[in-house]
């Protein structure tokens, strides 16, 4: 995964720059398209990316594709939707499918404190990617993709605008996968979306979904009373990330209590407790749940 670029602790002395190896290093996908649950909408069109590579000489060199969409070879792929969705997961599986490494950038990875180095590690990430034949993954890409500043009052701005035009520029350039998740869509530059292939999105799970899940995140050497279609038709509004959490949460109060087994009751209280923090932090006091 990425790596942090090191810092000089002196701020008159900026680091000098890392070889692109050293900065930004491939790793082996965690998940496969066998290890997500999604609904079926959203799992065909990760499919339809997955299968990209198998397609290009089909669609390049036998249907002509390569006269009319010369520089069309790289394929951008934009995973959006609300937190907890799947968007991580799935950026894995792609690679796994595609049978390559992936290399996750993050904003904290490449921003710097020093003008004009951002764009640099911008470009390190693009080469440490393209030198190991991997997947380039940004995560949480609106901190990078975000609109241009227009009315520029301060030094920063100017920074931040020239970081977006490397960005543009090596997008164009890139003649391979690209993949992006994101949390907010709407903050992203017209200028990315236009060169972004494909925009996928992520949605809470819905009750065949949820149940698949509750199922998935309950060891089976769990003693448990669970009813999976009770908990599905119970709570919805929450995603897979929720219900993972949930049931962790639920099995630690267990252990706590000295109970033989986990009690669905348990399991209620913390599926309640993270709705009502996620209802909190939106500022809002509607509650999700469904009521029998």
């Amino acid at each position: 995964m990425a790596i942090n670029p090191k810092r000089n602790f002196d701020e008159s002395k900026p680091t000098k720059s890392a070889p692109a190896e050293e900065v930004f290093v491939p790793e082996e996908p965690k998940w496969s398209l066998d290890d997500i649950i999604l609904p079926q909408a959203v799992r065909e069109k990760i499919l339809d990316v997955a299968n990209y590579s198998e397609n290009t000489h089909r669609v390049f060199e036998l249907w002509g594709f390569k006269h009319t969409h010369k520089f069309s070879r790289r394929i951008g792929i934009n995973l959006y939707g609300a937190p907890g969705t799947g968007k991580t997961m799935a950026a894995h599986a792609i690679a796994k499918q595609l049978g390559k490494k992936i290399l996750i950038v993050n904003y904290a990875d490449i921003e710097s404190k020093y003008v004009g180095e951002t764009p640099k590690n911008i470009r390190k990430a693009f080469e440490a990617a393209k030198n190991s034949d991997s997947i380039l993954f940004f995560d949480e890409a609106d901190a990078i993709l975000s609109k241009r500043v227009t009315n520029m009052t301060q030094a920063v701005d100017v920074s931040v605008n020239q970081t977006r035009s490397v960005m543009l520029m090596l997008m164009n350039e890139y003649q391979d996968f690209i993949i992006f998740a994101t949390n907010f869509i709407e903050n992203f530059d017209p200028a990315f979306m236009r060169r972004i292939s494909m925009h996928v999105e992520f949605t809470l799970p819905d009750e065949d979904c949820r149940r698949k899940l509750w199922r998935m995140y309950t060891p089976e050497e769990l003693p448990h009373n669970l009813d999976f279609d009770e908990l599905a038709k119970k709570f919805d509004g929450i995603s897979g990330s929720d219900i993972s959490n949930a049931m962790l949460n639920a099995a630690f109060k267990a252990a706590r209590l000295g109970v033989d087994e986990l009690d669905k009751s348990l399991v209620f209280e913390a599926v309640e407790n993270i709705l009502s923090s996620k209802a909190a932090n939106a500022g809002t006091t509607k509650r999700t749940t469904k009521r029998k």
